[in-house]
């Protein structure tokens, strides 16, 4: 699949994962990342064309022809943000299974905690 920009796949729904678009929106100046909505055609496209299981319950960064899930994916997503988010690479120096066990506690209390949509979000690329 021919890509230009890096793609960031997020939960449409949730309340947390549309505050983090936000804060990517309002501080990603180059305008370099496409958002598309794990609910939408496109995104339940990109889910099977790049093979990730389909229950796989994070944010999803495709950059460069690569799939970034969970922890990876927000510290790339930082990683290519202005400074002084682009120190999230930092955070490589936790262990990977405990950054992702933190992620997918906060993944699987996200509605409880911070609600859910009616709808699902779309954004104009």
């Amino acid at each position: 699949m021919n890509q230009r920009l890096p793609i960031i796949l997020f939960d449409g729904v949730c309340n947390l994962c549309n505050a983090a678009i936000n804060f990517i929106l309002k501080r990603d100046k180059r305008k370099q990342f496409r958002y598309i909505s794990l609910q939408s055609d496109e995104g339940v496209k990109l889910v099977k064309s790049y093979q990730i299981p389909e229950e796989t319950d994070s944010v999803i960064l495709i950059l460069n022809e690569t799939v970034y899930i969970e922890s990876e994916a927000a510290i790339e997503i930082g990683r290519l943000l202005p400074w002084p988010w682009k120190w999230s690479s930092g955070f490589r120096i936790i262990p990977k299974k405990l950054r992702d066990g933190i992620y997918r506690w906060i993944a699987r209390n996200r509605y409880r905690w911070f609600g859910k949509r009616n709808t699902c979000r779309f954004i104009q690329n």
